[in-house]
Parts: structure tokens; sequence; C-alpha cells
């Protein structure tokens, strides 16, 4: 297993909509497979978001996505970290002797 977000993701696809759907051509599988897509991402709610929808989830987060906007829901750790302790945070530019 490589990946369990997508592994999880392809499953879920693979069960729902490939082994339940009988395509009639390309621009059928396209329609279709955008549907669900849209239907994943849009409309269905998930348990690891707090049972909210991606959308929903997401207009959530603030502009740093450290903390949602609703207190009491799920946190989101950061990203990014301070620099360790004497790593300077600031750029120094090279000055050339001569």
């Amino acid at each position: 297993m490589q990946n369990g977000f997508c592994e999880s993701f392809n499953g879920r696809m693979r069960d729902e909509l490939l082994n339940e759907t009988l395509f009639l051509g390309l621009a059928h599988a396209r329609s279709r497979i955008a549907e669900w897509v849209t239907d994943y991402n849009e409309v269905r709610t998930h348990s690891s978001l707090g049972y909210t929808t991606p959308a929903a989830f997401t207009a959530g987060l603030t502009a740093t996505g450290s903390q949602l906007r609703n207190p009491g829901q799920l946190r989101c750790e950061p990203v990014a970290h301070h620099a360790p302790v004497g790593v300077s945070e600031t750029v120094e530019t090279p000055v050339a002797a001569g």
C-alpha cells in the first residue's frame, strides 16, 4: 500500500461507481465520473472531516490553515513550523569582499 488516502479513494470509486455502472461510451463515462466526483467532493459528508462535506470543511479553514473558524470542531496542525533554536529566520545577503 503506497498511500492510504489514494487507496481509500480508489476503493470507494471502484465499489460505488466503476463496479456499478455500465458505460455506454467515453462521453457517458466522463459525465458519470464527473457527477460522482462532484457528489464525493461537495455533497457527501466525510467522517474524517467531522461529518462535514469537503467543501464546507475547506470553507471553515482560516487563510493559514492552522485553525478553524468554528472552535470546537476539528483542528488542523500547521504545516510549516518555526525555525529551530539557533537558526536565523532572517535572510542575509552575502557581500563580496574586495
